[in-house]
């Protein structure tokens, strides 16, 4: 099996560490031999230095954005070209690599590349198109979410049959979290108090409604953006930057309450590891966080200033509850990256099966 590792390079944020998790359990999988590939004319040979033990790394020295070209208008050139023969090749970041023989398995993780097209950097314009065709030539489909797979087979003319949902995990680090101490506080420059923020910014994050929400209540504690991008500034904002796994798992278990406050996601990972961690929870009412959150976070219409408003300064003055505690650390226990790995190791079995 052969996937797409590209993911890796770089700062990881949700691609990245599904990716990664995926990966380290496959490795562990005795009847799954796992190889890689990068899609990068530059760093591809870093793969190596990132990849789980067992797992081997397969370089594409072509610039990915020519490769997007070439696939757009042909089958050429297929991955077996650089990485090999292969039995299955894994998308695991939209796009599906041309492959001459092997089966294909794609993950589409969200539709924000259709719902606002306009906002993909000029890099992305074609996804749209690679994502339709990718789907189209798939021989299965994978989301992180049902809500997700619905709306693929949906809105991108497959047939839900083919898409299989495949839920991300929580490492076991969140459930021991504890809160930054003095000397992480000092040096990420953290209040005493805060509600945070965690992820990519980016305009489908909605951080003008969350700023504006915040701004309502000057009661509420600092609002701390963790991620990296451009965050808003302002009075009682403060941003530090993209964090090692370690200190997120600090800086989320310390929090007063953790909002994702997105016009869409596909899966909104911060919900679960907030809740490991016993962290209250506010969120955006879409179909993925309704799903994913189980009814243990605090749902808000996505633009309801005073309903997020209102939202946030319950959730930071809940009450401890060892019942509520338990509840969100248990709901949160049952995704796992293990699970995750059987799931989509059905989806390859299920791809050979139907090529």
């Amino acid at each position: 099996m052969l996937l797409d590792g590209t993911p890796l390079l770089g700062n990881r944020t949700g691609i990245g560490r599904y990716t990664a998790s995926l990966s380290e359990e496959l490795a562990s999988m005795s009847d799954v031999d796992t190889r890689a590939v990068a899609f990068t004319l530059r760093g591809w040979r870093r793969l190596r230095t990132v990849l789980p033990h067992g797992v081997r790394a397969r370089g594409m020295p072509v610039a990915a954005r020519l490769l997007r070209k070439a696939w757009l208008r042909s089958s050429f050139p297929p991955v077996e070209l650089f990485a090999g023969p292969t039995d299955v090749v894994h998308g695991t970041n939209f796009v599906l690599p041309s492959a001459a023989r092997a089966a294909g398995v794609l993950t589409i993780h969200d539709l924000a590349f259709l719902d606002a097209p306009g906002e993909l950097p000029p890099s992305d314009r074609e996804l749209p198109e690679l994502v339709r065709r990718g789907a189209a030539k798939a021989d299965v489909v994978c989301t992180p979410t049902a809500a997700v797979a619905d709306a693929v087979a949906e809105r991108l003319g497959i047939d839900r049959g083919k898409v299989e949902v495949t839920p991300l995990g929580v490492d076991a680090g969140w459930f021991t979290g504890r809160p930054p101490s003095d000397t992480v506080r000092e040096r990420l420059g953290l209040p005493g108090r805060y509600v945070l923020f965690a992820g990519a910014a980016g305009p489908r994050k909605g951080l003008d409604w969350l700023v504006k929400a915040h701004g309502l209540n000057p009661d509420l504690p600092t609002l701390v953006f963790a991620g990296p991008g451009g965050f808003p500034r302002g009075e009682r904002l403060h941003h530090i930057g993209y964090l090692s796994d370690l200190d997120l798992q600090r800086v989320v278990a310390g929090a007063a309450a953790l909002v994702l406050p997105s016009r869409d996601e596909g899966f909104g990972l911060p919900v679960l590891e907030s809740m490991a961690c016993d962290v209250p929870v506010v969120c955006t009412d879409v179909p993925a966080l309704r799903e994913v959150s189980g009814g243990l976070a605090r749902l808000v219409p996505y633009g309801d200033v005073e309903g997020l408003a209102a939202a946030l300064a319950e959730a930071v003055e809940e009450p401890k509850a060892a019942s509520a505690s338990a509840t969100r650390r248990a709901h949160a226990a049952s995704f796992t990256w293990r699970r995750c790995a059987a799931a989509t190791v059905s989806a390859y079995r299920r791809a050979v099966e139907l090529h």
